[in-house]
Order: structure tokens, then C-alpha cells, then sequence
């Protein structure tokens, strides 16, 4: 199968395109190298990329440009199967300081996305939403229909992308799926993610800092589960049309992360607190029953057994992976 990945040298992005090309497919990946967080994950990302391809004899191609750029995302949607979109401008809060840019790369990029394979006739296009859609809970855990109030620029483009899907898909018979991932983490992660940011600050024996007071929770979803929704939906359609949620079905509050990433690495630290930042969500926490249902989605990991795992790649790759978390 051809598959383009938008965003693939990014963390998700990034692990999907690994998986794809060790299933032996064609992949082109398109990346914009946008400097959200440090570019020397995205080389090395690159880097593994090129390895898995040439162990496993596949063809890969790596295509730095945007989305928004109309041609460049016209000629790679003509030759492929599936399109697989995670490109984005990420970060909450870097969507409340800039909000015309976040529109702009989420918005405007995701209709050349759309237009692109509805001429070009794709298979499917996937796309990574996001649990900001949600923004404060009525009932938890979020179900599908649970409403979309979001309350951050980042969320409203998230929700926008969405109704494009689903108007391509009504008026065009382009078969998306769109699904709300919750709080990624993992291997190769956005170093200012609170996992990573507890980890790093940890085995440097400086305390982990808590943003609030602790009591915010989170669903932390493996990049691996991540990675198998998606290579499941590249020849399922019992999710075309749909929105899915991808997470653990389990939350965790900050506070007690933090405690777990402490306890495994630095028991003696006392935790730290700073005010809280702006447009954080208080709380999320997924259903996925209907990704069950669908397409036999099950989280395979606990967040005790991810961050552990978690701790242990921190630890073989610490060389050159903790300066690019101390310079982003």
C-alpha cells in the first residue's frame, strides 16, 4: 500500500510511518520541520526511519515542505492509497498566543488535505484529532457525543477539521475517519510534555514541577495504541465516517504522575508547583467503546507500565535525546 504521512517526522507521525514501513508498505513522508519543539528528534526520527527502511527493503521517501502549500500536497496525494494526517501546529497554549498561525496550518491545511484526495480519489484519509475538542466535561469519561465546547484555538481547529472530514465524506463520498487522541506519549515524545518533563527533571535530581495544584487529570494513551488504531483503519471501513476516541479508558491526576515518575527514579524529591497555565484542560478522560466496537481498539498499556517503559528508553537513549529536552 502508498501512504503518505503528513507530519511523519513529528512524535506520532513519526512512529506511524516506522510501524508502516516495517509492515513492508510505500511511504512518503512530508514534514515542514516547524520548530514547535527540537529538530534534532525529528532528524533522528528521520534517521530511524531510513534504517527500518533499508533493513526491511522498503521504499521510503522524505518530502520537506507544508500543507498549506497547494501544489507540493497535490502532487503526493496523486500517488498514494491512503493518507494519513497528523500534521499540525501543536500545543494549547501556543495556540492562544498565536491563533491565526494554528488556524492557518490546521484549518487551511486540512481542506488542501481534503481536496487533494477527494480529486486524487484516495482509499481513506485518517486524521489526528484531538480530546481538546471536548474542553470542560459535562459527564466523564467522554463519549463521543458528549458536546464540543472547546476552549482553546488548538481545540476549535481540532473540531474544525472534524466537520471537514465529515462534509467531504457527506458531500464527495471521501471515506475519513477522525480520531481524538488523548494526551500521546512515549518513545521520541515532545520534550515539554509533563512525562517527559518529570523524567528529565528527575534523573537530573532536580524536583518535578506541577503546574496547578495536581488535582488536574489525564488520560495518557501509549503511542504504540496510537500506532495499531491506525494501522487497523488502513484497510477497515467499518470506521469510515466516524469520529473515534484513542486512549486508555483510565485517567491519572498530575499530582500522582508525578509521584509515579518521582517514586521510580528520585524518591527523596519534593515536588514542586507553579501557577497554573492558561487554557489547560481540568480534566479528560476517554471512552473507547466504540473504537472497540468498530475496529477492536483495547489499550495495551496501564500509565504505571508506560511510563515505565518510558523511563527505561529515557535511560538507553539519554545521550542525545536529554540535551534536546534541556534546549526546547
Amino acid at each position: 500500500m502508498r501512504i503518505l504521512v503528513t507530519g511523519g517526522a513529528g512524535f506520532i507521525g513519526g512512529h506511524l510511518a516506522e510501524s508502516f514501513l516495517s509492515d513492508g508498505h510505500i511511504v512518503t513522508v512530508l514534514d515542514s520541520f516547524e520548530p514547535f519543539y527540537a529538530e534534532g528528534i525529528k532528524r533522528h526520527t528521520l534517521d530511524v526511519h531510513r534504517k527500518v527502511a533499508d533493513e526491511g527493503d522498503a521504499e521510503y521517501r522524505f518530502v520537506e515542505g507544508d500543507v498549506r502549500d497547494q501544489e507540493t500536497v497535490q502532487e503526493l496525494v496523486a500517488g498514494v492509497d491512503v493518507v494519513v494526517h497528523q500534521a499540525a501546529q501543536a500545543g494549547v497554549r501556543e495556540s492562544v498566543d498565536n491563533p491565526r498561525k494554528v488556524t492557518d496550518i490546521n484549518v487551511s491545511g486540512t481542506v488542501n488535505l481534503l481536496e487533494a484526495s477527494k480529486e486524487a480519489d484516495v482509499e481513506r484519509v485518517i486524521l489526528a484529532s484531538s480530546s481538546s475538542v471536548y474542553g470542560k466535561p459535562k459527564s466523564l469519561p467522554y463519549k463521543e457525543y458528549h458536546p464540543t465546547e472547546p476552549v482553546s484555538p488548538y481545540g476549535v481547529t481540532k473540531l474544525t477539521q472534524e466537520h471537514m472530514a465529515r462534509v467531504y465524506t457527506e458531500l464527495h463520498d471521501l471515506p475519513t475517519v477522525c480520531l481524538r487522541y488523548f494526551t500521546v506519549y512515549g518513545p521520541r515524545m515532545r520534550p515539554n510534555m509533563a512525562i517527559s518533563n518529570f523524567v528529565s527533571r528527575c534523573v537530573k535530581d532536580d524536583p518535578p514541577v506541577i503546574y496547578g495544584d495536581g488535582q488536574q487529570t489525564r488520560d495518557f494513551t501509549y503511542v504504540a495504541d496510537v500506532v495499531n488504531a491506525n494501522r487497523t483503519l488502513l484497510e477497515f471501513d467499518a470506521a469510515d465516517g466516524h469520529v473515534l476516541n484513542i486512549g486508555s479508558s483510565n485517567n491519572i491526576s498530575i499530582q500522582e504522575l508525578a509521584e509515579t515518575v518521582r517514586d521510580q527514579l528520585a524518591p527523596e524529591l519534593e515536588i514542586e508547583y507553579e501557577s497554573a497555565r492558561e487554557a489547560d484542560a481540568e480534566h479528560t478522560h476517554a471512552s473507547v467503546e466504540k473504537a472497540s466496537e468498530l475496529i477492536g481498539y483495547e489499550p495495551s498499556r496501564t500509565i504505571t507500565e508506560g511510563v515505565g517503559e518510558f523511563i527505561e528508553w529515557y535511560q538507553a537513549n539519554r545521550e542525545w535525546y536529554e540535551p534536546l529536552v534541556r534546549s526546547s
